[in-house]
């Protein structure tokens, strides 16, 4: 037995369907086209973007804009750290405009939280700019880039996209550079973090230099309840939200855990198998030529069954081969592994026979594994069943 990730095909999936049955329905057809049977532990993972549609989690600009103008006071606002994304912010920054009377977005240089460059580190290097120090004008931040800033795989300048965005809401548009986010502070006290996964940090640095007055929130603060009726995510608010149409996002969702539940649940009843269920997102991967990182979702899997928590507690094999097992070869240095695997202890952490492996939670590699299977595109494939990922030498 070894590991397999098997894409599944689904039907399109529409407001209102019942995404657990259409899961389960979906495996077991697979199943029966294609003769393999399911294992206890195995794994149905399937994509957020479709839990969420399937939930009728959305929520329109105008709900954003309102969200904004009555947590935020629809003045001056300043917008720190936001990807450079037309999927995951455009939408997003459009709302918060439309809330707002001015707009002074702060973005990190060379590049935003998850890798897209605005600058060629090289080229910033050589201005003799001070990135850890040196506040820039948009002005200045061109003449460093030789009057343009285009992204490198899409074209898009999004110093200009992201001030035309926010100008055709009527606002006033501001965009400075600076890693220092309290550098927001010399512009307006009403603030909303929007960095995924140090925003955090980022809150906190503002809060420290901010005085009594000062309004600072996250993503997570916005369409964290609904508004006019829309949707929201209680956790994570904007966080994890993708453009759906020119006027509305679809956010991360909110039934994650249940979803997950349910279809293990449904699962054994039709099979008597139990395996574990995950909705996943984005991979926790870097493209090693585009240097970007994948993980623009503020977590891996937002829901999952209790058998996926953890990390994985590994041996590695190589290390035992060419140390406790140099001299030994074939079926006695197999037997000897698997002796070893079997006998191991509950916890390796801060073992050399671990060093090595691989120190992520379960949910991160099995939905990396699962995002990289069914891809973003026209695969078809928004479910993904993992099989036989808790197998290991020592049970051959």
């Amino acid at each position: 037995m070894a590991t397999v990730s098997r894409g599944i095909r689904a039907p399109i999936i529409r407001q209102g369907d019942d995404i657990v049955k259409i899961t389960v329905d979906s495996v077991m057809e697979a199943m029966n086209k294609e003769g393999f049977t399911l294992h206890d532990r195995d794994v149905i993972a399937v994509t957020e973007a479709v839990v969420a549609r399937a939930d009728g989690n959305y929520a329109k600009v105008d709900d954003i804009a309102e969200d904004v103008r009555n947590k935020l006071g629809g003045g001056h606002i300043g917008v720190v750290f936001p990807i450079l994304s037309r999927n995951r912010f455009s939408i997003c920054l459009k709302g918060i405009a439309r809330g707002a009377k001015k707009v002074t977005v702060l973005l990190s240089y060379p590049s935003d939280e998850v890798g897209n460059h605005l600058v060629d580190p090289e080229v910033l290097e050589d201005s003799g700019v001070n990135p850890w120090g040196d506040a820039l004008t948009s002005e200045r931040f061109y003449e460093i880039c030789g009057g343009e800033c285009r992204h490198p795989f899409t074209g898009v300048d999004y110093i200009e996209f992201y001030k035309g965005l926010i100008e055709d809401e009527g606002a006033e548009a501001e965009i400075i550079f600076s890693n220092r986010p309290e550098v927001i502070l010399d512009y307006t006290e009403n603030v909303l973090c929007c960095d995924t996964h140090t925003r955090g940090r980022t809150k906190n640095r503002i809060l420290k230099h901010a005085g009594k007055n000062a309004k600072v929130l996250t993503l997570c603060d916005i369409m964290n309840a609904p508004v006019n009726g829309s949707g929201c995510c209680p956790e994570y608010g904007l966080l994890g939200s993708n453009k759906a149409t020119e006027e509305t996002v679809k956010l991360f969702p909110k039934n994650a855990y249940a979803v997950a539940m349910g279809i293990q649940k449904l699962m054994y009843e039709r099979t008597g198998v139990h395996v574990e269920a995950m909705v996943y997102g984005d991979g926790a991967f870097k493209d090693p030529v585009g240097k970007i990182w994948e993980l623009a979702d503020p977590v891996v899997s937002p829901g999952y069954t209790p058998g996926l928590s953890g990390l994985p507690n590994e041996l590695k094999l190589k290390f035992l081969a060419d140390n406790d097992y140099a001299d030994l070869y074939g079926e006695e240095l197999a037997e000897k592994i698997r002796e070893r695997i079997r006998e191991k202890d509950r916890d390796l952490k801060g073992s050399m026979l671990s060093q090595g492996t691989t120190p992520r939670m379960l949910t991160d590699l099995i939905g990396s594994l699962c995002d990289l299977t069914s891809g973003s595109g026209d695969k078809g494939t928004p479910i993904v069943l993992v099989q036989d990922y808790f197998v290991n030498y020592g049970d051959n």
